[in-house]
């Protein structure tokens, strides 16, 4: 049995998906998925949906949206830099 939680999976849980954990929490995750049949759900649905993600297409951002957006951030900047 794994001695890994479900919270400490949770933790891990974005790095493992980028694949940027060590080999041995690697290891340790997939010895608690193999476990724990909810977190393997989980694990399995977020795969499919980011998989489904990545193949969209962004829609545009609205010319006023983006104007407003684009002032908003220029304005934080230069609150941030005193002026």
């Amino acid at each position: 049995m794994s001695l890994l939680t479900c919270d400490q999976f949770l933790q891990e849980l974005s790095d493992y998906l980028d694949e940027e954990v060590r080999e041995d929490v690697r290891r340790e995750l997939e010895k608690h998925m193999a476990e724990c049949p909810n977190c393997w759900v989980m694990v399995d649905t977020t795969k499919k949906t980011l998989s489904i993600y990545k193949k969209l297409e962004p829609d545009p951002l609205p010319e006023p949206l983006k104007a407003r957006l684009m002032q908003a951030i220029q304005t934080k900047i230069k609150s941030a830099e005193g002026g």
